[in-house]
């Protein structure tokens, strides 16, 4: 029977809000400076082949396409059909089996997506994609069918990188884009495999940025991109593209309360992923650094409460994960209950906002304004082992800079932590 792996996540009574105004960018100018030269001609659109990439490290970038538009024609589907022409061929279907028992032998668990990183046959899909499966197997636009080993996982990050014989197949690598220039409300466009529909293009818009995520350990995936574009089980690993057919995050999760696209569908950011990428590829594993506090974004109708200006921004310390870095340098906790409520637990009681805690204000001199910005700094710039200084203030507004000698988060979240 089909199955098809997705990380959903259910929601009850709650929905995420975001921006959603569509971009006015010029769709014949993205034609002629993103997908390359386009002239009016009445000739049929014709594609250039992308070329075998060479790096180990990095995607090569594939060539432009040159397409001709005939008068009349739509600058739009153009877009979409030079984008599927240039990205397609660098989509797989993975097909994960499992052992059985009873029959003695490997029988099929789930399917997803994948999308080919470099000439070494290396490729990039989802850590849940692959977890539990006993033989990989990777189909490829052409029809060709390869089996692949696990090179390495992430489960932190949810990137997994699966690995077949290049010598048995054409690869085309992808193109990264750059996702610090992605802009809500710009088009983007998912492909993938779902429901075993391999092959399939939906398109949509950028419907907020910088989301975090749950992820499979626990700990919060930071900077995601949200999309209306459908997202359903078996799109887990593909490429989030943009106008220019650059891959700009990877296809992660949905949140549903039918296990089914809805609308809102979230990416991992690529510039986390060509973090966590050569790492996979050169060790197998990613080490993460790790803070070890739970967090809240600081607002201003907690300054009372709290005992901080009411301009003041940054992450608030709610709890400390006990032996972590953060305990052991010093900061300081909630330990009194408010009367601000943030939430009901288990067993619906309620969580109560904690007076007494760090407010995080700056990491190593960078502002931190939210918790993400926090999360965001730890995943780009630094790694275990190093030490990082933080800015906070105490209760009183009193500021003093904390040393922090981050270490390898683990395998688990005690919490929601960073």
């Amino acid at each position: 029977m089909y199955h098809s792996k997705v990380l959903v996540t259910w929601l009850v009574g709650v929905l995420l809000l975001a921006g959603c105004a569509l971009s006015a960018g010029s769709l014949s100018q993205a034609l002629d400076t993103q997908l390359g030269s386009v002239t009016q001609s009445p000739e049929p659109a014709v594609a250039q082949a992308a070329q075998q990439a060479s790096s180990t490290q990095a995607p090569t970038p594939t060539p432009n396409i040159t397409i001709n538009i005939q008068p009349g024609a739509d600058p739009e589907n153009q877009i979409f059909e030079a984008v599927y022409q240039k990205v397609n061929p660098s989509v797989v279907q993975i097909s994960t089996l499992a052992r059985s028992r009873r029959l003695s032998q490997d029988v099929p668990q789930g399917v997803g997506s994948g999308f080919v990183w470099d000439s070494q046959g290396d490729i990039v899909t989802n850590d849940h994609v692959v977890e539990g499966a006993d033989q990989l197997q990777v189909t490829f636009a052409d029809g060709t069918t390869l089996d692949a080993q696990l090179v390495g996982t992430d489960p932190n990050g949810d990137i997994a990188v699966i690995k077949v014989n290049p010598q048995l197949v054409t690869l085309v690598p992808v193109e990264v884009g750059d996702v610090k220039q992605l802009k809500v409300g710009e088009r983007v466009i998912a492909i993938g495999n779902p429901f075993g529909f391999a092959g399939t293009m939906t398109q949509g818009i950028v419907s907020a940025l910088g989301r975090s995520i749950p992820g499979v350990t626990g700990f919060s995936i930071p900077e995601a991109i949200q999309t209306d574009a459908a997202i359903n089980p078996g799109n887990s690993g593909g490429p989030l593209l943009n106008e220019s057919g650059q891959v700009v995050g990877v296809n992660d999760q949905i949140q549903s309360s039918s296990g089914s696209s809805s609308g809102v569908g979230f990416a991992i950011p690529v510039d986390i992923v060509q973090r966590i990428v050569p790492a996979l590829i050169q060790t197998g594993h990613y080490a993460h650094p790790y803070l070890g506090i739970e967090g809240e974004n600081y607002t201003q109708i907690w300054a009372q409460a709290l005992g901080f200006p009411a301009n003041a921004r940054g992450a608030y310390v709610q709890s400390l994960v006990p032996a972590s870095p953060a305990e052991q340098a010093g900061l300081r906790t909630g330990s009194q209950d408010t009367n601000i409520l943030l939430g009901i637990g288990s067993f619906r009681s309620p969580i109560y906002l904690q007076s007494g805690g760090d407010l995080i204000t700056a990491i190593d001199g960078h502002r931190i304004a939210k918790m993400d910005d926090l999360m965001m700094y730890l995943e780009e710039n630094t790694s275990p082992g190093q030490t990082v200084q933080l800015t906070v203030l105490r209760n009183g507004g009193h500021q003093l800079t904390i040393s922090v000698k981050l270490t390898r988060r683990p395998d688990q979240a005690p919490s929601q932590t960073s």
